[in-house]
């Protein structure tokens, strides 16, 4: 019995100096050492690495050491070239995210279309506009990048779906890594698409923009393949997966497509129906269906954030502006955002809760829509904090509306 305490002791122990000497690798690059001299020493030292020691590596940074997540961010893709090739696979003895139609081997399907399409489409045409920087190859170059944004569908997915369950088991740091990581990359490719839009001349401007793409997105590739998706698969339940992928398509997906509908050994979960009990309101009776019904009928987008910033409720209307899944529900709102955002996010809500404010408005253009946001306070009769509202709307419409109407259409 002894022994086998001693043996657990000295696991402990082990666990804890590799943990140090993780940390101490990254601090070292964090203070502008030599990244060959801090491979060296790592591989000397650790040798192979799991993908959550990894994971907890990149939250006690944040945590215990006090370094930003976007210093975390910056440092991500360094010590990525440190750890490739000495991380540690995990084995997974049931294999379910081989089967077609589970969400990582649809998000691995993408990963090799958009693999195939950086590193032998765009890195092909980058070639020949190297060599000549004519108005075709620069064309060939935009078509790329045009294709290459539907990667906001995949980034979407892992940010909306995968994410919120990461952190239910205390997951943050990764996840708020990578999430800055994959804004980053989005940015990077509208700005090389625009400097190819804009060329004035610059051809080696154009140049380190397509190809820090280039090793950014493969550099993602990597990480979500050797980091992210074994820790998911390690992490998150059957009944967890099947939500995921129930919901995957109002996202949408990048390149491909799921290869067929994934159905586990047991029989999924299905959704409960809605009660029809009533509820009674001060100025009326309703039906929970009709509720819902007439709450997802507004022609308005509705989120409910409560007193403690944890999502619980958005209408789920035909046309929604902005992505929503089930799976917010129960998450903090600071985690819904990207964390450039997130002090946006922070500053409404504490103006609410300190009754500095009762409303919030702003008004942006997305893609073809021009979208009104607005968020409210909701009190009680005491007037204490009860939560926010958030209405977004897409006002286009109303914006091109002139003179009268005052009969009914006859189409």
């Amino acid at each position: 019995m002894s022994e086998i305490i001693n043996n657990r002791e000295q696991q402990q122990m082990s666990q804890t100096k590799r943990q140090e000497i993780l940390k101490q690798v990254i601090i070292d690059l964090h203070n502008g050492k030599n990244v060959e001299d801090v491979k060296t020493r790592f591989e000397d030292a650790v040798g192979t690495v799991t993908v959550a020691e990894i994971s907890q590596m990149e939250q006690a940074l944040m945590e215990e050491e006090g370094i930003p997540v976007e210093e975390v961010q910056r440092l991500c893709s360094v010590h990525t070239a440190i750890f490739k090739g000495s991380i540690e696979e995990i084995h997974q003895s049931d294999k379910q995210e081989d089967q077609s139609g589970h969400p990582i081997h649809t998000f691995k399907l993408e990963n090799k279309e958009i693999d195939m399409l950086v590193n032998f489409k765009i890195q092909l045409h980058l070639e020949r506009f190297e060599k000549e920087d004519t108005e075709e190859n620069s064309y060939k170059l935009i078509e790329d990048l045009n294709l290459l944004l539907d990667i906001d569908k995949h980034y979407s997915r892992k940010e909306n779906l995968l994410f919120p369950y990461l952190e239910k088991y205390g997951i943050f740091g990764p996840t708020q890594v990578m999430w800055g990581v994959d804004d980053s990359i989005r940015a990077a490719i509208k700005k090389a698409k625009n400097q190819l839009a804009n060329n004035n001349g610059d051809k080696q401007a154009v140049i380190e923009a397509v190809t820090f793409v280039i090793r950014e997105v493969s550099e993602m590739i990597f990480k979500e393949e050797n980091i992210l998706f074994p820790m998911a698969m390690q992490t998150l339940t059957e009944d967890e997966w099947i939500k995921i992928a129930h919901e995957s398509d109002q996202i949408g997906f990048c390149l491909t497509g799921p290869a067929g509908v994934w159905i586990p050994e047991r029989k999924a979960i299905e959704a409960g129906s809605i009660s029809e009990g009533f509820i009674k309101m001060e100025t009326g009776v309703l039906s929970l269906n009709q509720l819902e019904l007439m709450l997802n009928h507004l022609p308005v987008d509705i989120t409910f954030i409560d007193k403690d910033d944890v999502v619980r409720y958005f209408s789920y209307g035909k046309e929604r502006i902005f992505a929503r899944t089930k799976a917010v529900i129960g998450r903090t709102v600071q985690n819904c955002h990207p964390p450039k955002s997130v002090h946006a996010v922070e500053e409404i809500l504490e103006d609410f809760k300190s009754d500095k404010k009762d409303c919030e408005d702003f008004w942006i253009k997305f893609r073809d829509k021009f979208v009104y946001i607005r968020y409210f306070a909701v009190r009680n009769k005491d007037g204490k904090y009860q939560g926010t509202l958030e209405f977004t709307q897409n006002i286009a419409p109303i914006q091109d509306i002139s003179g009268e109407k005052r009969i009914l259409s006859k189409i």
